[in-house]
């Protein structure tokens, strides 16, 4: 039996490589036997042995028996010549938005090279001699969360210089359905460079086939791209994360109510950002009806938390929400409604809001009084739009 497992394995490693291989789990999915792509290393070792790579990883970069994929690739004699950290950095503490600088691994003695700041793509020079960039992050699977754009900019510095990428397949925690605004072109930036829902319901390598397949790239350039697929994966299932993706997403509940919420980070309401319970609360000053009370403080992952010091007042979402398999905007509506300041406009000046949604229809319809079901109601045609895509990169069960 050992034998025929490991003829299925070369047989599946040749597949894989040359791309061919598609998974169908439909029938008999054992979920007990659910691995990550990055737990799957009979398939991936022999495509490094003897190359020379780079690693696009973060904290979530772990096996199931907790061990960092760049400690086991070293202890596996593979030749790592950079780490290529993404937004919060190698060690996923940085905040939001801050410049994650470049630096070397005190453990191993890699360079770690920032892809967040100025340099978002890696450049040619960080991509001499180098033959496969190995990607292996924890994603959330919400178009403004940016490891995909990250990996985007991945794909076209490497087919640009001729270096192939190899995504090591993770869940998506929003996996299974789509829903919200589909992004608009004039509205492409860093939290946002696809014409996808908010909710696009594919994991990460999936989602990295569409952007290659679809040629989106710049200049439609297309990657050689490797995908080494989950084990026994199923998207209308949920998995647990390995780590928490991020500092402001501490816990399954953050990351269940995050699509909703992140619209707020366009406004002058906090998410709870400074708070035990970032993205499980929301409100500010000017919402006094609401009647929840926080005061956003510096803590982990917040050194100057959004309306720092100032008594907020909204709702807490931490308990009882149940799993969300749709947006909700009820809870974006409310505050609307209740802001009461004469001073501010909802909407932060710099329309950072428009980003966030895609495009400036959201903000339109909020302001002309529109329901919750009218809105949602406007994004069914480019839902049915985006699925006629989305279905051609599916691989596991849906």
């Amino acid at each position: 039996m050992d034998l025929i497992a490991k003829i299925k394995d070369l047989l599946l490693i040749v597949l894989i490589y040359f791309g061919f291989y598609q998974l169908n789990y439909a029938q008999d999915i054992d979920y007990n036997g659910f691995k990550t792509g990055a737990d799957r290393h009979e398939l991936y070792l022999p495509l490094l042995k003897g190359k020379t790579i780079a690693v696009v990883t973060n904290q979530t970069g772990l096996r199931a028996d907790r061990t960092f994929l760049v400690d086991f690739l070293i202890s596996e004699n593979i030749s790592i010549k950079s780490i290529f950290a993404p937004e919060h950095g190698f060690r996923g503490d940085a905040d939001a938005g801050e410049h994650v600088k470049n630096g070397t691994d005190a453990k191993t003695g890699i360079p770690i090279i920032s892809l967040y700041g100025a340099n978002k793509k890696p450049k040619a020079t960080q991509l001499k001699d180098v033959d496969i960039i190995l990607f292996d992050i924890q994603d959330v699977g919400v178009r403004f969360y940016t490891y995909i754009s990250t990996l985007t900019y991945v794909m076209e510095a490497a087919a640009e210089n001729g270096v192939e990428v190899m995504v090591l397949d993770r869940p998506n925690p929003h996996d299974g359905y789509i829903d919200g605004p589909v992004l608009k072109q004039r509205w492409t930036s860093f939290v946002g460079m696809h014409p996808v829902p908010v909710v696009y319901g594919l994991t990460i390598g999936e989602y990295g086939k569409m952007v290659n397949g679809e040629k989106w790239l710049k200049n439609g350039v297309q990657a050689k791209y490797t995908l080494i697929p989950m084990q026994n994966y199923h998207k209308t299932k949920r998995y647990g994360v390995s780590d928490k993706p991020s500092p402001n997403l501490p816990n399954d509940q953050s990351i269940n109510l995050y699509p909703s919420l992140c619209f707020f980070e366009g406004t002058q309401v906090s998410v709870g950002r400074g708070t035990p319970l970032p993205f499980q609360i929301y409100g500010s000053p000017w919402t006094k009806d609401l009647p929840y009370k926080f005061t956003p403080k510096p803590n982990y992952g917040a050194k100057d938390p959004f309306l720092n010091g100032q008594l907020c007042y909204g709702e807490n979402l931490s308990d009882n929400q149940g799993e969300l398999r749709s947006l909700n905007i009820e809870w974006l509506l409310k505050a609307y409604k209740n802001y009461k300041n004469p001073t501010q406009d909802f909407f932060l000046k710099n329309l950072f809001f428009d980003k966030l949604a895609g495009s400036d229809e959201l903000r339109k319809q909020m302001i002309a009084g529109k329901s919750a079901k009218e809105i949602k109601k406007s994004w069914q045609k480019d839902l049915a739009s985006f699925e006629k895509i989305r279905a051609k990169y599916v691989i596991y069960p849906d």
